[in-house]
């Protein structure tokens, strides 16, 4: 009995091996014949070139007796500091980029602007703080609010910089 099922696998095995493909096989390999595969060349590596280092003598800006450490209200030189000692206004709690100006009112001869920080409306006048920069109003028309703001410079220096909220478009809903 086993050398029928040794003669039953080796005739299945046989009938496995036909040439259903030769065709396929034929043409792959004419059409391959030809190809040869081609890598192109590594390039040209240049040499290492080391490069001095000549600043050994200069001063190390990292060493820590070279760094001021600037402290609120006192300028290193130029602008003097702001007065820390004021008491805060409002509008001096919300950064200047999420104040925004919604009108302006007009009272004799003077001309308050309307703003709105937060979730309230605020009347400010020339001469009040905004901002969390120490920013003063300095003038005020029916289309911005100008503002001088004292700011710190990386070397502790308080400078001033100009600022303006613009008129924003407020939609009714």
């Amino acid at each position: 009995m086993r050398k029928y099922l040794v003669l039953a696998a080796v005739l299945l095995l046989a009938g496995c091996g036909s040439d259903e493909h030769s065709d396929l096989r034929l043409e792959l390999s004419a059409l391959t014949k030809g190809l040869r595969g081609h890598v192109n060349p590594l390039p040209q590596v240049k040499p290492y070139e080391p490069v001095p280092y000549t600043a050994e003598d200069l001063v190390d800006p990292f060493r820590p007796d070279r760094i001021i450490i600037a402290q609120p209200g006192k300028g290193v030189g130029g602008t003097p500091g702001p007065d820390v000692n004021r008491p805060k206004e409002p509008l001096e709690a919300f950064p200047l980029e999420s104040i925004q100006m919604v009108g302006t009112i007009t009272q004799g001869k003077q001309t308050f602007g309307l703003v709105k920080a937060g979730a309230n409306l605020y009347r400010v006048g020339q001469g009040n703080y905004m901002g969390q920069n120490f920013g003063v109003i300095t003038s005020i028309d029916e289309s911005e609010i100008k503002l001088t703001e004292l700011v710190q410079d990386g070397s502790g220096e308080w400078v001033q910089r100009s600022s303006a909220l613009q008129l924003q478009e407020v939609s009714k809903r």
